[in-house]
């Protein structure tokens, strides 16, 4: 195999039939994941008079892009091997990649869904803190003018239809 080296992405042409194939969720994550960890696997491109044409790596070529990078990592292959490659979904390494990209993506979700839950117990904290004030029955919030009781959500049919009657709407 040929060592990866570091190709401008303006020079990569992407054939019509390829860009059909754009997954922008797939992107996303190919992106994510670069911004994380960096580009794992290179893209494979052949010459082709002085530019260079995509034969895999689509969405890793679509992430640089989406991050704003000017190069990407490739690896040339002679246009007669590009030719006889074997249908992308059937290799092993893109598999391979789209289980590694499937538990990145798990992962952040299970860290987001950490961080909304703590975030969620402080809130909870912060509201039980102890009142101050009386508390021998008067009430703490101000009279509520009607003006506000007829935008405030009813409580019951009754309330709705006493808001609607008092709004001119229909019921």
């Amino acid at each position: 195999m040929p060592k990866p080296e570091s190709f401008p992405i303006e020079k990569i042409f992407v054939p019509t039939k390829q860009k059909k194939a754009i997954k922008p969720e797939t992107v996303a994550e190919i992106a994510e994941s670069i911004l994380e960890i960096g580009q794992q696997a290179p893209i494979s491109v052949r010459p082709d008079g002085d530019r260079l044409v995509l034969v895999e790596g689509l969405h890793r070529l679509e992430a640089c892009k989406a991050l704003g990078e000017t190069t990407i990592l490739g690896v040339l292959v002679p246009a007669e091997l590009a030719q006889h490659r074997p249908q992308l979904a059937d290799r092993p390494e893109v598999e391979a990649e789209r289980i590694k990209m499937a538990r990145l993506k798990q992962l952040r979700l299970e860290k987001e869904a950490a961080e909304a839950s703590s975030a969620a117990a402080q809130r909870v904290i912060a509201t039980q803190a102890p009142r101050t004030g009386p508390t021998n029955g008067l009430r703490d919030a101000p009279k509520v003018s009607a003006g506000r009781i007829a935008k405030s959500k009813p409580k019951s049919l009754s309330d709705w239809i006493t808001q609607q009657k008092g709004s001119g709407g229909r019921y």
